[in-house]
């Protein structure tokens, strides 16, 4: 597949607000692959991979996320292929448990 990998860390109002099922229903409804989860810090994880301007539009939404969250930070680096590793065996997109 080509296209960019990133891995997302996204910091604020990012749990209990949806922002996991919204990351969900935006990257499947553009085709996107990937992963995301709460991590215990109180931050959002996810990567995702696909076309490098979908990729790029997609990162930009998540600096607002959804109407009830407040983002204070996007940390968005460069993944390897590996980091899609984590999906659940047959999914495009997963939302997995929280680490």
């Amino acid at each position: 597949m080509g296209g960019a990998i990133r891995h997302l860390t996204i910091r604020g109002r990012v749990q209990g607000v949806g922002y996991r099922a919204w990351v969900e229903h935006r990257a499947r409804a553009h085709g996107l692959e990937g992963w995301v989860r709460n991590r215990q810090d109180g931050s959002v994880e996810a990567v995702l991979a696909g076309p490098d301007h979908e990729i790029a539009d997609f990162i930009d939404r998540c600096r607002r996320g959804p109407s009830t969250a407040r983002v204070e930070a996007v940390e968005d680096e460069p993944a390897g292929p590996d980091a899609l590793n984590l999906r659940r065996q047959g999914e495009r997109f997963s939302v997995l448990p929280t680490v």
